[in-house]
């Protein structure tokens, strides 16, 4: 809820316009007032943006302070704007959504990285099957000349043996 509102001069932090309070609210109103002085100094902030568009030009010829008192009445309905109960449950509402955006981003945010992460574990596994499909193929090449080798060698056994036995005879008779 706005308590006070004062809009200056930047250049020189003289007071141009007030909204004014009943005083109810604001115990230490003086305490306030300096803080405000000396952050008008520093800052351009508060209704800046209104009170050039109305006042823009007549701002830097303001010879005495709040010389923009009429500009008061702006201040009330904005003053009233943020203490209406309609516009405080639209700004909860706001924040309420805004809170929901943020928790979706996050849990996005989350699902890529856990996407990331699957990847790198899908990384690994194919590098893993790389390496375990060379073994198997050296496994398979063994395997089919362990088959090759159980084909054949009783055949060139038993060729042998007839060479041998032709080679034999020959020899002794």
């Amino acid at each position: 809820m706005v308590k006070m509102t004062t809009i200056a001069r930047v250049t020189d932090g003289l007071p141009l316009a007030e909204g004014l309070d009943d005083g109810r609210d604001l115990v230490d109103a003086e305490m306030y007032k300096q803080q405000v002085k000396a952050l008008f100094k520093n800052l351009s902030k508060d209704l800046k943006n209104e009170f050039e568009r109305v006042n823009g030009a007549q701002i830097e010829t303001a010879a005495r302070p709040y010389a923009f008192i009429k500009f008061d009445t702006f201040i009330q309905k904005t003053k009233k704007l943020y203490q209406d109960t309609r516009t405080q449950r639209n700004i909860a509402k706001l924040n309420d959504e805004l809170y929901e955006v943020h928790q979706i981003m996050t849990r996005n945010v989350q699902e890529v990285l856990g996407v990331g992460e699957k990847l790198d574990q899908v990384s690994q596994i194919s590098s893993r099957l790389t390496s375990e499909s060379r073994i198997y193929a050296d496994k398979a090449r063994d395997l089919n000349r362990q088959a090759l080798i159980r084909k054949w060698a009783p055949v060139a056994i038993v060729l042998g043996v007839v060479f041998l036995l032709f080679w034999v005879k020959a020899k002794l008779w």
